[in-house]
């Protein structure tokens, strides 16, 4: 029988040979196998500007946590993990705790849960709950710069500069718009090396030439992520001509993102930075006994607090969350049409872009253009708007009326509802079958867990919802197993405030 411990395939993974320069960061990933022979392969964070001072401790120090995130996928697969950097405790404590939490995430979502990737009999893991799944023993060495100190004083912070994780997403391009008009915006596009670049290079494109902040750090992330794949007994070999809307095995990925945005939050002196994530982002399940995030853990508000507590340890004063959080995607995307129109034409959301004519164009055939498909046209918008033909646009909206999209129930039965009541798509026993009305989908929602006011700063409440209430048809709070509709008062911007009227 196939156990969780018998994915323990390799010996160590070490993630050392450390080099900090002043416009780049590397490090070695060298994987020893059972029989003792080594394969290596380089990560590489690079910047256009002086962001690192490599006599500086704290300069290491970050640098040394963003050449480990890539590692904290791989807690299932080796016996010991070594980090050769500079590390203090609330270093060394994230990364346990976040290494254990991505192993659960794995295990139940790539393991446990159907994965074309997968070789026999890997695909038939037996199901156990243990008190630890990550296998590796994590140490922490630092063989180079143990003559560092580290001097923690206080830097001046903006509490009106923003960093945004940018891409060509509707999340990321309604987050800028928001922010240019309450405050200072710092788009932050990390360029990968793969083809996941090709959504942000029209929004890319514009920031560069309108946006005097906009940076644009270079990572190859992609490489080592599929270069490890390749190094897997239990992925099948044509992993790569697999066509999926998910990665064969990682699901720590915004962070290896969001710590190559932190150098310019520090150097800059920004107070916040903002990744764009909305209301259905932020879930928690049980399998079997096993808790866990449905494999959107780091798109989670716990991921946002997470990481706002581990700046405070830190000594860093800055905010991490979402202006977002509220929102679902339909009512993202027609605020982000209705008030920001220039910004939509940018929006690039599809698994398969390609370029044409200097532009990056969407597929048209992928479950999200489908989607982006059917929800502008909910909103009385043009999906032509951002790159999509008269012919994509019928063919996305036929087989929206034979197959579903990748919402909740309620999101997704709120845009079916749309489709059908505007004579969009064809009623058929798929779509009645889909349909229903749910009012909330278009309103603020707010509830204990997946949104709450306290996730957000109480400086930027009240001009956010100044701007959202003017696109919402209203706001409600789930109480008592079902909506209530409340309004958010400007006297109190802490808690809200309800009303007797349900939804």
């Amino acid at each position: 029988m196939t156990t969780i411990r018998s994915l323990v395939v390799f010996k160590t993974l070490k993630v050392h040979q450390l080099v900090v320069e002043p416009k780049r960061v590397k490090a070695t990933y060298t994987i020893v196998k059972k029989d003792n022979s080594e394969v290596c392969s380089e990560l590489i964070y690079s910047y256009n500007d002086r962001y690192f001072d490599p006599k500086n401790a704290s300069d290491v120090n970050l640098a040394s946590m963003m050449v480990a995130q890539v590692a904290l996928n791989y807690g299932l697969f080796f016996e010991t993990i070594l980090f050769d950097g500079w590390f203090d405790e609330t270093d060394s404590r994230f990364i346990r705790d976040m290494t254990e939490n991505t192993s659960r995430e794995i295990l139940v979502h790539k393991f446990f849960s159907k994965n074309e990737f997968l070789k026999a009999p890997f695909d038939t893991i037996q199901r156990e709950k243990l008190e630890r799944y990550t296998a590796a023993n994590i140490v922490f060495v630092n063989t180079q710069f143990a003559s560092l100190e580290l001097i923690i004083s206080e830097s001046a912070i903006d509490r009106n500069a923003y960093a945004i994780l940018s891409s060509g997403g509707k999340d990321s391009l309604l987050t800028y718009g928001l922010i240019k008009e309450i405050g200072e915006p710092h788009p932050v596009f990390i360029n990968e090396s793969g083809r996941h670049w090709f959504t942000a290079v029209n929004a890319h494109q514009y920031f560069r030439a309108y946006e005097p902040n906009t940076v644009k750090p270079w990572c190859n992330s992609d490489r080592i992520f599929n270069w490890m794949v390749k190094q897997m007994p239990f992925i099948k070999e044509n992993f790569q001509n697999i066509r999926s809307d998910s990665y064969p095995i990682r699901l720590w990925t915004v962070a290896v993102f969001l710590f190559g945005v932190l150098p310019v939050v520090r150097k800059r002196g920004l107070g916040n930075v903002l990744i764009g994530n909305e209301y259905d982002t932020t879930i928690k399940g049980n399998y079997q006994g096993i808790t866990h995030y449905h494999g959107l853990y780091d798109q989670s508000k716990y991921f946002d607090n997470a990481m706002t507590r581990y700046y405070r340890r830190k000594g860093w004063d800055v905010y991490q969350y979402s202006l977002l959080r509220s929102l679902s995607e339909l009512l993202i995307l027609k605020i982000l049409v209705k008030r920001y129109p220039d910004l939509q034409t940018l929006q690039v959301s599809c698994h398969a872009a390609h370029e044409e004519n200097g532009k990056m164009r969407p597929c048209g055939n992928c479950e999200k253009c489908r989607r982006i498909v059917g929800m502008l046209s909910a909103l009385d918008e043009d999906p032509k708007r951002c790159g999509y033909t008269d012919s994509q646009i019928q063919k996305a909206l036929k087989t929206l009326a034979q197959r579903s999209v990748k919402q909740l129930g309620s999101d997704a039965a709120q845009l079916y509802h749309l489709l059908l009541s505007k004579a969009i798509i064809e009623t058929n026993d798929h779509t009645k079958k889909l349909a229903k009305e749910h009012k909330e989908i278009m309103m603020l929602r707010f509830d204990k867990e997946r949104s709450t006011l306290a996730d957000l700063p109480t400086y930027i409440r009240r001009p956010l919802f100044a701007i959202l209430a003017k696109y919402s048809e209203g706001a409600v709070q789930f109480q008592d197993r079902k909506w209530q509709a409340f309004t958010i008062k400007n006297d109190n911007w802490g808690m809200p405030h309800f009303l007797d009227k349900n939804v």
